[in-house]
Formats: C-alpha cells, sequence, structure tokens
C-alpha cells in the first residue's frame, strides 16, 4: 500500500487523544471512523472535538467551513466490524495495559482488511508486549501523539519484526497529517521526549508522596527555575492523573519498585476520588483557572496552602 491510497482512518478508543487524533486526520482531509464502546461516550467525543474545532477557529488556524468540514468527515460506531470496514490505518488509544491492549487489536484484526495498517498510541509501553496479538506484527507499530493543541511532533517506534515497507508507510502519513516525525531506531519505553518527561514526572511524584514539599512548591520550583508556564504537576492533570496512574503503577511491579508503588498510590488516592485533572476540572489543581496561573503564583500567594499534600488544591 503507497499513502495515496490512505482514505479512511480508524481510531480505537475515543478519550481525550483519540478525540485529538480523530481531528487531526480529519483536519487533513481524511474519512475518519471513532469506535468506543459506549453512545454515550461516542457523544462526549464528539463533543469534545467540536471544542477543538472551536479552539483552532478562534485562533485563526481553521476557518468556519474548514470546521463544519471536519466535523462531516467523522463517524462513530460501536460495532467492531462495522468500524473497521474499508479501513486503511488504525490508531489505537486504549488504557495503559499490554493485555487490554492486544485483546482489543486482536479483535480488530479479524474485522480489518489484510491491508490495514496498525498502530498504538501508547505512551510508555512499547509495541513488541502485544504485537503478535494484532495478528499482523509486521503491519505494526507505535505511532504516538503529543497534544495536537500546542505540538505537532510525532514519535514512530517500530518493533524488531515490523517490516520497513510500514515504518515508511506510517512517516508518510504523519507527513500528510502536518506532524513532525521522530523515527526511533529501536524500541525504548517512553520515546525521546515522554522518556524524559517521565523522569521529572516521577521525580516530583516522589517529593510530594514522600512528603518533602508541596504540590506547589514542587511546580514553583520548576516553574521558577526553567520559566515554564507550568510544573509537573500541571502537566500530569493535562495528561490525566487516571493514565499517570495506570503506568506508574505498571511500572512500578514490573520492576518491583516500592518506591514508585508509593508514587503509585499518591496519585491513585485522585483518581479513587474521580479527580482525572483538566477532563473533570479538578486534579492536583481546580480547572480551568488552576493557582499555577494566577498572579503571585511564583511568589507563594496560594491561599496558605505550602506544605499541604493529597488535599484538594484551588
Amino acid at each position: 500500500m503507497k499513502i495515496e491510497d490512505i482514505k479512511r482512518v480508524l481510531i480505537v478508543g475515543s478519550g481525550t487523544m483519540g478525540q485529538q487524533i480523530g481531528f487531526q486526520c480529519a483536519m487533513h482531509g481524511y474519512d475518519v471512523v471513532l469506535y468506543d464502546i459506549s453512545p454515550n461516550i461516542l457523544e462526549g467525543a464528539i463533543a469534545g472535538i467540536k471544542r477543538l474545532c472551536t479552539r483552532f477557529l478562534s485562533s485563526g488556524l481553521i476557518t468556519p467551513k474548514q470546521s463544519e468540514e471536519i466535523i462531516a468527515r467523522i463517524a462513530v460506531s460501536t460495532s467492531p466490524s462495522d468500524a473497521a470496514r474499508d479501513v486503511d490505518i488504525l490508531s489505537e488509544s486504549v488504557p495503559e495495559d499490554p493485555a487490554i491492549k492486544g485483546k482489543v487489536l486482536s479483535e480488530f484484526n479479524r474485522f480489518c482488511p489484510e491491508r490495514t495498517i496498525f498502530t498504538t498510541n501508547t505512551s510508555m509501553l512499547v509495541p513488541s508486549m502485544f504485537a503478535e496479538a494484532t495478528g499482523r506484527p509486521e503491519k505494526f507499530a507505535a505511532l504516538h501523539f503529543h497534544d495536537v493543541r500546542t505540538t505537532n511532533v510525532v514519535d514512530i517506534m517500530p518493533h524488531p519484526t515490523t517490516s520497513r515497507e510500514t515504518v515508511e508507510l506510517i512517516h508518510a502519513f504523519a507527513r500528510r497529517i502536518g506532524q513532525v516525525a521522530i523515527v526511533l531506531r529501536k524500541e525504548h519505553p517512553g520515546y525521546v521526549f515522554n522518556n524524559m518527561l517521565s523522569s521529572l514526572l516521577l521525580t516530583a511524584l516522589r517529593l510530594a508522596a514522600n512528603d518533602v514539599a508541596s504540590i506547589e512548591d514542587i511546580d514553583r520550583a520548576w516553574m521558577g527555575v526553567m520559566n515554564t508556564d507550568r510544573g509537573p504537576f500541571g502537566i500530569m492533570d493535562s495528561i490525566g492523573l487516571r493514565t499517570i496512574w495506570s503506568i506508574t503503577e505498571y511500572w512500578a511491579n514490573k520492576k518491583d519498585d516500592p518506591q514508585a508503588r508509593a508514587s503509585a498510590a499518591f496519585v491513585k488516592k485522585y483518581v479513587d476520588k474521580g479527580l482525572l485533572g483538566e477532563k473533570t476540572k479538578q486534579g492536583f489543581y481546580s480547572h480551568p483557572n488552576p493557582s499555577y496561573r494566577k498572579p503571585g503564583f511564583l511568589d507563594g500567594d496560594d491561599g496558605g496552602k505550602r506544605g499541604i499534600s493529597g488535599g484538594k488544591h484551588t
């Protein structure tokens, strides 16, 4: 298959990243079908994509006509067989668990055409963990997106039996949807940027879990020295705390690391309360107006919350 043959994209998993990937593909002229397990989830996904359209429209990145065309190109389905019909490339964004990913991709292998290229948007796993489950390992690799609202960088990570043709086709597809593609020479958890970022986030979690400093002061330290608009806990809120927890928990168990387990337990307290970050308007901070965006935050004016850990932050 050549890049010109790709017309229809299947997005498996319509959460935040599935929505962004579907939006990005539709914005560049591809027909998109979003698959998820319930109509309510898909209804929320379309609402999320409409918000993306509004954001890009207000920034002058798309026109009102283009916004309408993007929505028109996106179909939804709760049926794997219907969703898989005549798709050329699949992008998977289901929970960060290799067993779940393998099960889902195995199911779609039954319904997708033989030509379909499979990709995973995994953040911290490597594709060889579930490549065989896809039923087409030579046509499978990671194609990992970051936040399309702020960047156009993607990672391409093949596993040992990914064909060269597959890597080249995925690279060409990434370019067609306006992305800068970083191609890894071998599998590595966290790709390039996420590998660097995860070290920051895990260190921040360890500091908070050990009550070394408050969440706000940990963020202040990073923001003040690096001159960034948010710190590691603000970043984690934007990623989603369920994702942060699942990744931290998985690697803590994989490496039998007690300190990582303590960090996972620290995040789990928020997840158990439904405080998942920006998507629920409450995580480590309250959104859409978190305290780290307010005047005086770097000076320590956070309402006297220094030293508080595990509580509600505004």
